[in-house]
């Protein structure tokens, strides 16, 4: 200036409510540098992610906290069940049937004389199971064809279209009922596959729904005009913005896989004996209710837990990764 004093640079900055002020370059400086200024960066100035802030947001809720430490002990018990039982669950005693707790028999005994702690204990290792494995199955068939139709269209979209419309007419105990019945397997498989058989349309509508809204976004335009060729706009650019729907429908579908194991096994169509299930241990205490009531309770018990630690999860998932609701 003409009086020969020296004046910083000066930097316009928002004050959040549709004015500006002026700040020095260093007060400049130190806002671009903060944490939580200029859009938000994360550590070390690096603007955070969709993943990062729903992992951030997870750890914050008691939700999540609390569903998955049951999800965890469920796992556990069902990779080490010998860790907190030591007994088998085919091990049974016939004099002491509809007993009630007894030293070392927590839960008492049901109406074949089996001890019920050690059944319900074992009984998780098959639901987890079937539950994550059909899970699996339908995410990655419906993920699949759901993705490729949404991104190619045409006649393969409708065709799948209608081929889903089929399945959803379709109901699941009663198809259950009619395609279980002739298999006499007392392996897992055949659940497994029903539940994929009839679960992936629900996945790849969803899929399908992600696709279509990721590939209008400017971003893969702009790849498509650079070159990108299809496979590399499917997977490097549209399938991380898309697959975040899929991930929370999964998750709580799991829970609804698990119900559904234990409703086709009560009905007697899922698994048989001498497997061990929650649904079979159900469907066997349940004439004895009023003699012998926690026979049904125990294993009841077992599965509302897990079936509502599935869906709390999933539930929060959501929340996480939904932009909508921050």
């Amino acid at each position: 200036m003409p009086d020969g004093r020296h004046e910083p640079e000066q930097a316009i900055a928002g004050t959040g409510m549709g004015g500006t002020m002026d700040l020095g370059v260093d007060e400049a400086e130190t806002l671009e540098k903060r944490p939580g200024g200029g859009g938000g960066p994360g550590p070390e100035g690096k603007p955070r992610s969709l993943w990062s802030d729903a992992w951030r947001d997870l750890r914050r809720n008691p939700v999540f906290i609390v569903s998955a430490l049951v999800i965890l002990f469920l796992v556990f018990i069902s990779l080490w069940p010998s860790a907190i039982t030591s007994g088998s669950p085919l091990t049974c005693d016939l004099s002491k049937a509809q007993e009630g707790s007894q030293s070392g028999h927590p839960f008492g005994f049901d109406g074949q004389g089996c001890d019920v702690y050690t059944r319900t204990v074992y009984g998780a290792r098959t639901s987890v199971a079937v539950g994550v494995l059909a899970t699996l199955g339908v995410a990655v068939l419906g993920s699949v064809l759901g993705a490729l139709a949404g991104f190619f269209g045409g006649v393969g979209d409708s065709v799948l279209s209608r081929i889903t419309d089929v399945f959803f007419a379709i109901p699941v105990v009663l198809g259950g009922l009619v395609l279980l019945s002739v298999i006499t397997s007392n392996t897992v498989w055949p659940v497994i596959g029903f539940i994929v058989l009839l679960g992936w349309p629900q996945l790849s509508r969803i899929a399908r729904g992600s696709v279509i809204t990721a590939k209008q976004n400017d971003y893969v335009q702009a790849a498509r005009a650079l070159g990108a060729s299809n496979s590399r706009l499917l997977l490097r650019h549209i399938a991380p913005n898309a697959v975040a729907p899929v991930i929370v429908v999964a998750t709580i579908a799991l829970g609804t896989y698990i119900a559904l194991e234990a409703t086709l096994s009560y009905l007697g169509v899922g698994l048989k004996p001498p497997s061990v299930s929650w649904g079979i241990d159900i469907s066997a205490a349940s004439p004895y209710i009023r003699n012998a009531p926690h026979a049904l309770l125990w294993p009841s018990g077992a599965l509302a837990i897990t079936v509502l630690a599935f869906i709390m999860l999933g539930d929060a998932v959501r929340d996480a990764l939904d932009p909508k609701l921050r």
